[in-house]
């Protein structure tokens, strides 16, 4: 079955380009479907959907924009426009995948609209803006980025190869994409996980694995709770064993993993079974500039190095306490079945006994303001969160919550 490939781009300013592009797409037995996404000038390449229907879609006419054009709300109405179009498309199955090609204002305008597109379907962004931090663009959707090397202006036998390589990647995407599928009955488990963590979530993987589930696992460094928590409402992930809320007490301490303000709270408005343990929360990650240096403002307390760059110092009890607050006010309103369990030995291999940052007294503190913060049932129990013992428990405990919700 032939693909089509749309091509997103302003093709007032980069039409030579898109041009080339389209027959590269269609040399390689793919179908180019071209969507313009300029403002100021008229393209000479004709578009299968145009600027003004694009213009239209976004709520104010390509005309109205065009008078005294600003930037900001031009880029605002095209995206917006751009994003509609793509996703009747998507939803009528008219395209198979999606390439970009821009500079700075483009890549940002392209990538806002791939960002809504569905985890799965093949997102490409040509940019020259490619080889540096690209987080702002990619968010937390699979948009893959390729550098153009060079300015995308102008044909020249480099740039030709880098276009023919960016369509052979988008069709070759296409081609092999395959839906998202799942087996009858198991949800799937979205798995929060820290490196002081892994050997825990290992195991827990296995014992889900023989029961016949799959597990997604996320690092939870800010990102990786975003993710998840979006694919839980994108109906991928069905239950939730939170193992990690390293990110929630970063939102607290100033720390560089910190969550948004949704987190922890998207099972719970969704009805999904959660276990949630405050794994990875005995210490902040903490960004220095200077190597194995630490900032007086942690220098009382205990600290160990994650890497050179990353400092851990040891959270401290009303730092606890607050975390405990937190994670009672956001599971306050949780309307599916919901555990707390704590590993009282250790938050991870880092505050096991005789680990470079064990505080019992700050421990009990977070036990006992969970206690009193929280209204769902919260257990305790006396090992380390990496231990058998515990992630046993801990998967126990969500079969179980899964199973009585399939009962009910």
């Amino acid at each position: 079955m032939t693909k089509t490939i749309a091509i997103l781009a302003t093709l007032d300013t980069k039409g030579d380009e898109c041009a080339y592009l389209r027959d590269e797409i269609t040399r390689l037995g793919a179908k180019p479907f071209l969507i313009d996404i300029s403002v100021v000038g008229d393209a000479d390449l004709t578009a299968d959907i145009s600027a003004a229907d694009v213009a239209d879609a976004g709520g104010t006419s390509l005309t109205s924009l065009r008078v005294a054009p600003s930037r900001e709300v031009a880029s605002e109405v095209m995206v917006r426009g751009a994003i509609a179009k793509m996703l009747g498309l998507i939803g009528s199955g008219d395209v198979d995948g999606v390439i970009s090609l821009g500079g700075t204002q483009g890549t940002s305008n392209c990538t806002q609209v791939m960002q809504a597109l569905p985890y799965g379907f093949p997102k490409l962004m040509l940019s020259t803006m490619a080889s540096g931090d690209t987080s702002g663009y990619v968010g937390i959707k699979d948009i893959t980025m390729m550098f153009s090397v060079s300015d995308i202006l102008g044909l020249n036998p480099f740039f030709r190869t880098i276009l023919s390589n960016a369509a052979g990647a988008i069709v070759g995407m296409a081609d092999a994409t395959r839906p998202i599928s799942f087996t009858p009955g198991k949800p799937v488990i979205g798995m929060t996980n820290l490196g002081v963590l892994t050997q825990g979530t290992i195991h827990a993987m296995k014992r889900l694995s023989d029961q016949g589930f799959e597990t997604m696992v996320f690092h939870a460094v800010g990102s990786g709770g975003r993710a998840m928590e979006q694919l839980m409402r994108d109906g991928i992930i069905q239950a939730v064993f939170d193992f990690a809320l390293g990110d929630l007490m970063d939102e607290i301490g100033g720390g560089i993993r910190a969550a948004d303000k949704d987190r922890l709270t998207v099972a719970g408005a969704l009805g999904l079974s959660q276990v949630v343990v405050p794994g990875g929360t005995d210490h902040l990650g903490i960004l220095v500039d200077e190597p194995n240096s630490v900032p007086d403002k942690y220098a009382d307390r205990k600290v160990t190095f994650h890497n050179p760059v990353i400092l851990v110092p040891r959270t401290s009890g009303d730092e606890m306490e607050q975390l405990a607050k937190t994670i009672g006010d956001r599971l306050r309103n949780a309307t599916g079945p919901t555990r707390v369990l704590v590993p009282t030995k250790g938050l991870s291999s880092y505050s096991v006994p005789g680990g470079p940052l064990e505080d019992n007294e700050a421990d009990a503190r977070l036990i006992a303001a969970l206690h009193k913060h929280v209204s769902h049932e919260v257990t305790e129990i006396d090992a380390g969160a990496e231990d058998t013992v515990f992630v046993d428990q801990a998967v126990d405990a969500l079969l179980a919550l899964i199973a009585d919700k399939q009962e009910a």
